[in-house]
C-alpha cells in the first residue's frame, strides 16, 4: 500500500508559478512534484480539490498569540498548541509564537515551552520569536518599560542555549540595549537577529547590520523614521540589501500608500514580508484581554492600550493577503510570497519551506478566488478544512 498521495483539480502556485492541469504529489510529509494527471500513480491516493487554488503554506515570524492564548499569559507547551491551531485555521503552516517584553522566569518557562513543542511536533511550530527585552524605552511601543532592559551575559548565553533546540529563533532587540559584540554572538550561533523598537540612526542600525543582524521587525512602527538628514531605522532597513523586513499589513499600522512606497524603494536583496503580529483575539469574539497586567481593547479591527497606543494586531494572514492585493494593490503571486517564500528566506529556510517543488514541506493551503481558506494542510496532513 502507498503513501503516495495525488492533490487534483487545483490550480497550483508553486512560489513562482501557476500550474493548470496540474496535480501536486506527496509523499511522507514532502513534495514529490507537479505531474500531468495521467502520469498520477495508479496506486496513489487521490484527493479532489476542483475549482480551487493550492498555495504555498503561509508562514508568519510573529504570532503573539491566538485562540485565546497570549504566549505570554500561557507560555506552555498546551499555549503554544492552541496559537498553532488558531492560525491554521487561516492557511498559517508554520509560526513562530512571539514573547513580548517579560520577565527572565516568563521567558525561561516560554523557551521550555518551546523545546517541548518541538519534541511533541506541534504542527505548525517553527521556533520562538522573542521580541524583547533588550529594546528601547523611547520606542516601546506597547511594550512594559519597567520590563525593557540591556542585554547581560546571563540572557546572551541563554538565548544560544535555546538556538541549540530550535529550528528557528529569532530575536528582536534595539542597538541601544544590546552590544554589537552580542549580536555577532548571537549570529554566530544561528540566532535571526532583527533591529526593532529602536530610536537609533542609520550609522548605528547599519554597524549593527554589518554585526550580523538581518532582519528589521514591523516595518515603520516603533523605530525612527525617515529624514532628510537622518535616514533612521526605516530608511536603514530600505536601503541596506540584506536587511529583510516585516511588515504588517491591517490598515492600522502602515497607510497602504507607505507599503506601495517601500515596495518600490526596498533594496535586494532582502525583501519585505508580511508578518500579522496577531494577539490572543484570533479566532475568539473576545473584546479585551490582558499583557503584563494591563488590559487591552479590541474595537473595529483595532487593539490599544487605554492610552490608544496600538497593542500588536488583530488580523490573520489570509486577511493580511487580502489587503495586499485589494487595497495595497499588488499582484496575488507577490502577496502570497510575502507571506510564504519570503519569510522563509529570512530565517534561512527556503530548501524547506515556501514553495511547493521537488524535497519541500509538503505545506499548503487550499484557497477560493476571495483568498478565503478551504483547507490547510501541514506535512501532507489536514489541519484545518472549513
Amino acid at each position: 500500500m502507498t503513501a503516495l498521495t495525488a492533490i487534483t483539480g487545483a490550480r497550483i502556485f508553486d512560489g513562482d508559478l501557476w500550474h493548470e492541469d496540474s496535480v501536486l504529489l506527496l509523499d511522507d510529509g514532502k513534495v514529490v512534484g507537479l505531474v500531468r494527471p495521467r502520469d498520477v500513480p495508479g496506486d496513489a491516493r487521490t484527493v479532489p480539490m476542483d475549482g480551487l487554488s493550492l498555495v504555498p503554506g503561509f508562514i508568519d515570524l510573529q504570532v503573539n498569540g491566538g485562540g485565546g492564548v497570549l504566549l505570554n499569559e500561557q507560555p506552555d507547551l498546551e499555549g503554544i498548541r492552541t496559537i498553532c491551531a488558531a492560525h491554521a485555521r487561516f492557511g498559517t503552516t508554520a509560526l513562530l509564537p512571539t514573547l513580548i517584553t517579560d520577565n527572565r522566569e516568563v521567558t525561561e518557562r516560554t523557551i521550555a515551552a518551546g523545546l517541548s513543542a518541538r519534541e511533541a511536533a506541534v504542527p505548525g511550530f517553527l521556533g520562538l520569536h522573542l521580541e524583547g527585552p533588550h529594546l528601547s524605552i523611547a520606542r516601546k511601543g506597547a511594550h512594559d518599560p519597567a520590563l525593557i532592559r540591556p542585554m547581560d551575559a546571563a540572557d546572551l548565553d541563554r538565548t544560544i542555549a535555546a538556538r541549540k533546540g530550535l529550528e528557528a529563533l529569532l530575536m528582536t532587540l534595539a542597538p541601544e540595549n544590546a552590544t554589537n559584540e552580542q549580536i555577532a554572538a548571537l549570529h554566530a550561533a544561528g540566532v535571526t537577529v532583527s533591529l526593532g523598537h529602536s530610536d537609533c540612526g542609520y550609522e548605528t542600525a547599519q554597524s549593527a547590520v554589518e554585526a550580523g543582524a538581518s532582519m528589521m521587525t514591523h516595518l515603520f512602527n516603533a523605530m525612527s523614521q525617515l529624514g532628510n538628514r537622518e535616514p533612521g531605522m526605516v530608511g536603514a532597513a530600505l536601503d541596506l540589501g540584506h536587511l529583510n523586513a516585516g511588515l504588517i499589513a491591517d490598515g492600522f499600522h502602515v497607510h497602504p500608500a507607505t507599503i506601495r512606497m517601500a515596495l518600490r524603494a526596498k533594496r535586494g536583496p532582502g525583501r519585505v514580508f508580511l508578518v500579522t503580529d496577531a494577539m490572543s483575539t484570533i479566532g475568539t469574539d473576545m473584546t479585551s484581554f490582558f499583557l503584563n497586567g494591563r488590559e487591552i481593547f479590541r474595537e473595529g479591527g483595532r487593539l490599544t492600550l487605554a492610552d490608544g497606543t496600538l497593542a500588536g494586531a488583530d488580523i490573520d494572514m489570509a486577511s493580511c493577503i487580502r489587503y495586499m492585493r485589494d487595497i495595497v494593490g499588488i499582484d496575488l503571486e507577490e502577496a502570497l510570497r510575502m507571506a510564504s517564500l519570503y519569510p522563509a528566506e529570512a530565517i534561512g529556510m527556503t530548501g524547506r519551506k515556501g514553495r511547493l517543488t521537488h524535497g519541500h514541506d509538503a505545506d499548503f493551503t487550499v484557497i477560493d478566488d476571495g483568498v478565503n481558506v478551504v483547507s490547510t494542510w501541514i506535512a501532507g496532513t489536514p489541519v484545518f478544512a472549513a
